[in-house]
């Protein structure tokens, strides 16, 4: 039955080739007639064309671009202009240079008149200066004694058959003011003396008039006068105090003198010896026999005794010396750790000789 909506199903066409490809038909010729039969290819098992060997040979054709002599073919609606260089220019592309350097002059007088008009941009402003910053005021030289002669001499703490005897270097302007050793808050001497075990307590400087007969300890200073530091002090007035310092300790007869400080046995050094000291010949702690301070020959007598009838002093080896640290807040040379390290060595000796005292005593 056949459908309103469809059209009738096409029918194949009969085949037109006879049943075989015919391959004649399809062949290039020359002179654009067909092929004939006998000049036809055949079509071998392996269907590969080959051409019979009886066919004449026809020449290949040329393109006709390759029969032009070489080189540009001129243009017969172009007219050219031969150029210096033996090149020929045409007079469009002549036109189009002309007006490109026509507008690079325009535009290099464009910029020669800009650089000539007076700049209209507005000046800055010149900016606020800074303000200069506070220079650190550096530690002075020398300074003579007039320059804090209103301050008052510390008295020095001497006693006989003390166990140690402090030296320091001089008193300080803040120690000098309060009458008191050591009184500057960053001065660690009060509390090196209780970490290293010389004090079993934690001392304050208004007790220094005490310390002879709570712990046996003693203060002086090489230098009386008070200063801001040490570089206000001349190596003359450090090295006549030796001669002094070293009476003081025949005086009280120490069992050790402790110099606070390297500079104060720098100039012991350099008064005994008539030289500095090498710094291979220097070191913290205790100094040889030879160095003690304070030694008193057998029948020597006193400077300033005359007369008959004075008795000659007793033979003396002198005190041991023990070189510590300074504990200015200044002297950062070495940590605080280094300085404890140094101070214990001391406290050490301290405790045991103390306990040997109290139990002779007790005896």
């Amino acid at each position: 039955m056949e459908s309103p909506f469809f059209d009738a199903e096409p029918q194949p066409k009969a085949a037109s080739f006879k049943g075989r490809l015919q391959m004649h038909d399809f062949m290039f010729t020359p002179t654009g007639e067909p092929p004939s039969a006998s000049n036809a290819s055949t079509i071998t098992a392996n269907n590969v064309s080959t051409s019979p060997s009886n066919s004449p040979r026809r020449p290949l054709r040329r393109s006709p671009r390759k029969q032009t002599p070489l080189g540009p073919v001129p243009s017969p609606n172009r007219v050219t202009k031969q150029t210096a260089g033996g090149r020929t220019k045409s007079p469009a592309l002549e036109s189009a240079s002309t007006s490109i350097s026509l507008k690079v002059e325009e535009a290099e007088e464009d910029l020669q008149d800009i650089s000539n008009e007076p700049s209209t941009k507005p000046e800055p402003t010149a900016k606020p200066k800074p303000k200069p910053k506070r220079k650190r005021k550096a530690a002075g030289g020398y300074a003579p004694p007039s320059t804090y002669a209103h301050l008052p001499h510390l008295t020095d703490i001497l006693a006989p058959d003390l166990l140690v005897l402090f030296v320091g270097l001089n008193p300080g302007l803040r120690t000098a003011a309060i009458g008191h050793v050591y009184a500057h808050p960053s001065n660690l001497f009060w509390k090196l003396l209780f970490s290293s075990g010389i004090t079993p307590r934690l001392c304050a400087p208004t007790e220094d008039r005490d310390l002879p007969a709570l712990y046996g300890l003693g203060n002086t200073n090489i230098v009386a006068r008070p200063s801001r530091n040490g570089a206000e002090l001349s190596k003359a007035e450090m090295d006549e105090g030796v001669g002094a310092l070293e009476e003081k300790v025949r005086g009280c007869r120490p069992e050790v003198v402790c110099i606070v400080g390297k500079s104060i046995w720098e100039s012991i050094w350099r008064v005994r010896r008539g030289r500095g000291i090498k710094k291979e010949e220097f070191r913290y702690g205790w100094q040889d026999e030879n160095e003690n301070m304070g030694i008193v020959v057998k029948g020597e007598q006193d400077e300033g005794i005359e007369g008959d009838g004075v008795e000659a002093f007793e033979a003396w080896a002198g005190a041991k010396v023990f070189v510590a640290t300074s504990t200015s807040g200044l002297a950062a040379s070495l940590r605080p750790a280094e300085k404890e390290r140094i101070w214990r060595e001391l406290g050490v000796w301290c405790e045991r000789r103390r306990a040997e005292r109290e139990a002779k005593a007790d005896a």
